[in-house]
């Protein structure tokens, strides 16, 4: 049987937008540690498996914005798809205070197995489907822990991260958020530009404009709330892409 790396929903929908979802659950393949990475499923619940409620929004705000929509379908402390293959964070060992006993003792062809299996099909979708369109923008959905253990409360709703090298939509799209009135994060809670990153790799090395937005979790953290912020986000989306005149 195949495994499934990633879905898509709506490949037919004729937005420029493709919308991205690189850490949408926390799915562990039965061939990873007999199914499971060797820690408690509270943690399996937390941040550090996936973007918490992530996919609910992409998906909502894919619906909006009649854009096809990718999601990966494999835990980012599995191998994680927002990173190259030669980052050294590919397979974390230890995240925000949890040991990963699974990859503990991972080697470079347990990397490569999982390398083969979810990440580079997961890639090769997503570059499949930024190509389907001539003028496509990509717009990645990510959620953010309100607090890191022993860190202080990170106080924003919203994070806009955007690279240096591509200025075009992020810092308006900054501007348009607080706007709206949603205490917002300029690259905070991370920065921006990471090397070989879902963004560098199909969008700043083709010159795509490109948006990366964090959501805090807990705002999304069912249904209700994931159909609230992406009502209230595409629209402030289309209208920086469609000021930016690109």
């Amino acid at each position: 049987m195949t495994e499934r790396a990633f879905w898509t929903e709506g490949e037919d929908r004729p937005s420029r937008w493709l919308i991205t979802c690189d850490h949408a659950t926390n799915r562990v393949p039965d061939w990873v540690g007999d199914g499971t990475l060797g820690i408690a499923p509270a943690d399996m619940a937390r941040h550090i498996a996936y973007d918490v409620g992530a996919a609910g929004l992409a998906s909502r705000l894919a619906v909006l914005m009649d854009a096809p929509v990718i999601l990966s379908d494999f835990s980012r402390l599995v191998i994680d798809p927002n990173r190259g293959e030669d980052d050294p964070t590919l397979l974390m060992r230890l995240y925000d205070g949890t040991v990963i006993p699974a990859n503990r003792d991972a080697d470079a062809a347990e990397r490569e197995r999982r390398l083969d299996r979810l990440h580079r099909p997961y890639h090769a979708a997503l570059a499949r489907l930024a190509g389907a369109h001539p003028a496509r923008c990509i717009c990645a959905i990510h959620s953010f822990t309100p607090q890191l253990r022993g860190r202080p409360m990170r106080p924003w709703q919203v994070g806009i991260l955007y690279s240096w090298q591509d200025v075009r939509l992020g810092p308006p799209l900054v501007q348009a958020c607080r706007e709206a009135g949603w205490i917002t994060g300029e690259n905070q809670p991370y920065d921006g530009h990471l090397e070989g990153d879902s963004i560098d790799r199909h969008a700043l090395r083709h010159g795509r404009p490109n948006v990366l937005i964090e959501v805090r979790n807990d705002l999304i953290a069912d249904q209700e709330g994931q159909a609230e912020w992406a009502a209230r986000l595409a629209p402030v989306i289309e209208a920086t892409l469609a000021a930016a005149g690109l």
